[in-house]
């Protein structure tokens, strides 16, 4: 009995080291603002501009010139699993021969134009994936991990800046425990 009930114990403990150990090894919580809330968006733009992939590729591909004569274009994006929680937009403007972020925020643009305007959308564990770079927007899209609205082929087109477009939501500290309100 002694060896039997001594046994239980070593399997318990050692389980409980493990368990110890696992925890030990998590990083630690992301901090920054609620992934995908206005204050996020804000410095996703900043993040945008210090791209030379995004602000450069972009201009010269044409990408930005498609802009429903607005002066920009409108990019909103959100995470499927928070249904309740506002979108954020994005708005591009050519700025001295550059593809630049003009706004980060709350949604401002009420009607959005599906020949120029973007609307992405995922849930919230696929857009760390895409952050992380553990798959590109071809991937992303094929297998609707990645929800798309807007000119296609002009998307298809840009798939190396848009890939850093979506490496951008990982680079931009935020914590995603929450969903934005």
């Amino acid at each position: 009995m002694f060896n039997k009930l001594s046994r239980t114990f070593a399997v318990a403990l050692v389980l409980g080291l493990v368990a110890v150990s696992a925890r030990a090894a998590d990083p630690a919580p992301a901090t920054g603002p609620v992934f995908m809330s206005a204050e996020w968006a804000k410095m996703a733009c900043a993040a945008w501009n210090a791209d030379p992939v995004l602000t450069g590729e972009l201009a010269k591909s044409g990408w930005i010139e498609n802009d429903a004569k607005r002066g920009f274009k409108v990019m909103q994006i959100y995470r499927t699993d928070c249904p309740n929680s506002p979108r954020v937009e994005m708005r591009v403007a050519m700025k001295d021969g550059k593809a630049m972020c003009v706004y980060g925020g709350k949604v401002e643009t009420a009607k959005l134009d599906s020949g120029a305007d973007y609307v992405m959308h995922a849930e919230t564990a696929r857009w760390g994936e895409m952050g992380r770079d553990e798959y590109g927007p071809m991937k992303a899209m094929m297998f609707g991990r990645l929800k798309f609205d807007g000119p296609m082929m002009e998307a298809m087109g840009n798939m190396g800046p848009f890939k850093n477009f979506l490496l951008l939501t990982g680079k931009v500290a935020s914590s995603s425990a929450s969903c934005p309100n």
